[in-house]
């Protein structure tokens, strides 16, 4: 059988010239290194070490309108700069370079034939002798307008975000003043004193307190949580504030003023996105017996309220097993009761207090908690209603980021008589 040059797996004979694709090949490799240098996707330039241009590629012609000859051999690199450019060229950029022999990523502008701007990135380097003199300096500009125009775009749109933002935070802000008294009730024999302090200005909170007059002689006060945060809450905040008041003047009892919210709740909200909240509601009337103040205050699943005496001893007013307000159709609402005596202070609080993180910087690490806050309370009686809001006040500041949850407080103090407090 014959053998033909052509069969399959076979070489052509050495004299077999190159084929099309292979003369293509050859062709493209013969003109590669130049045309990349000419009609690359970047700028190149090549300088003196005075600066003088010695080399330009078409690519960085074309941005900035040159010919070839305005540029090679008569104007220096730093000439193509804006004024500002040529000033970082002379304090930064060129000692720099001096220096390292080689600087990237710089932002500059060169200015165009016709006067235009072109923000650019340049990267620098120092080509040296064998003997290790520095020769020249190579230059690759790299187009930034489509880089530019995406910043000032960022930047448009941060700052529409941050107008937003400002909007949302008053909306809040204003939102929030809504859903807390503009004053408290002026009790006679009373100094009442409330601090609300924001976790954080872009949500509204769910803590919420009052004061206010009932018969003659009565007053009634609350102070509560709603779960959850932002409008939702607002609405709960809004629902449970007007309830309570609506319910103590029907009938100031607490425990039906809280079972009567505890009702509105569980209506309103017995879907698939149930509502709830933690409460303490007081009932306040003058002792002219004795002097001071009679307290009944019945609690849904509310932290306790701390009474500081007039002799510098604090503690617990007990209020175990009440139950959250709004989850159970027939919830549990525990009861005490209290006389407040002359010099006497009831404090009522959230929990944002109790669960702040305490730092290490603060003095430890973990929860603030109950023990804690007694322990503060112990050392701050006797104190009065506004004593003991600043002193809280001043106790979050030192929490700093630690507290992520809102936190109210009403103090409630009995004045000692004038003599007493000149003895």
């Amino acid at each position: 059988m014959c053998e033909t040059d052509d069969a399959e797996g076979k070489e052509p004979r050495e004299d077999q010239g190159p084929t099309d694709e292979q003369a293509q090949f050859s062709a493209l490799l013969e003109d590669s290194a130049e045309d990349l240098y000419e009609h690359a996707p970047c700028g190149y330039l090549s300088t003196l070490l005075d600066g003088t241009i010695a080399k330009v590629n078409t690519t960085l012609l074309d941005w900035l309108g040159y010919e070839r000859g305005d540029l090679v051999g008569r104007r220096h690199f730093s000439d193509l700069l804006t004024v500002g450019g040529r000033l970082y060229h002379e304090t930064h950029f060129a000692p720099l370079l001096r220096m390292q022999g080689e600087i990237s990523g710089i932002a500059l502008e060169f200015t165009a034939a016709d006067g235009s701007r072109l923000p650019v990135l340049v990267t620098s380097t120092v080509k040296s002798g064998s003997d290790g003199q520095p020769l020249l300096i190579r230059t690759t500009v790299f187009d930034a307008r489509d880089r530019r125009a995406y910043e000032v775009e960022l930047l448009r749109a941060r700052k529409e975000a941050d107008l937003e933002r400002d909007r949302l935070q008053r909306l809040a802000t204003t939102l929030q003043k809504t859903l807390l008294p503009p004053a408290l009730a002026n009790v006679p024999g009373l100094d009442v004193s409330a601090y609300y302090h924001i976790a954080s200005v872009d949500e509204v909170g769910g803590d919420f307190y009052d004061l206010f007059p009932l018969a003659a002689g009565t007053w009634g006060m609350f102070l509560g949580d709603v779960c959850g945060k932002g409008a939702a809450a607002a609405a709960v905040t809004s629902l449970a504030r007007y309830t309570l008041r609506a319910a103590a003047v029907y009938d100031p009892d607490p425990v039906a003023v809280l079972t009567n919210l505890n009702t509105v709740l569980n209506h309103e909200y017995n879907g698939t996105d149930p509502r709830f909240c933690t409460v303490i509601f007081g009932l306040l009337t003058p002792d002219h017996e004795r002097g001071g103040f009679r307290v009944t205050l019945a609690s849904g699943g509310h932290p306790p309220a701390l009474l500081m005496r007039a002799d510098g001893s604090a503690d617990y007013l007990p209020t175990p097993d009440g139950q959250l307000i709004g989850v159970l159709t027939d919830a549990h609402i525990a009861t005490t009761a209290v006389r407040l005596a002359p010099g006497d202070t009831l404090l009522l609080h959230t929990d944002g207090l109790t669960e702040a993180h305490i730092s290490a910087t603060a003095g430890g690490e973990g929860r603030y908690g109950d023990d804690a806050l007694l322990d503060f309370a112990r050392a701050l009686a006797p104190t009065t209603a506004s004593g003991t809001t600043d002193a809280i006040r001043d106790l979050l500041d030192t929490f700093g980021t630690g507290v992520d949850d809102d936190t109210a407080v009403l103090a409630i103090h009995v004045p000692r008589p004038s003599s007493e407090e000149q003895l």
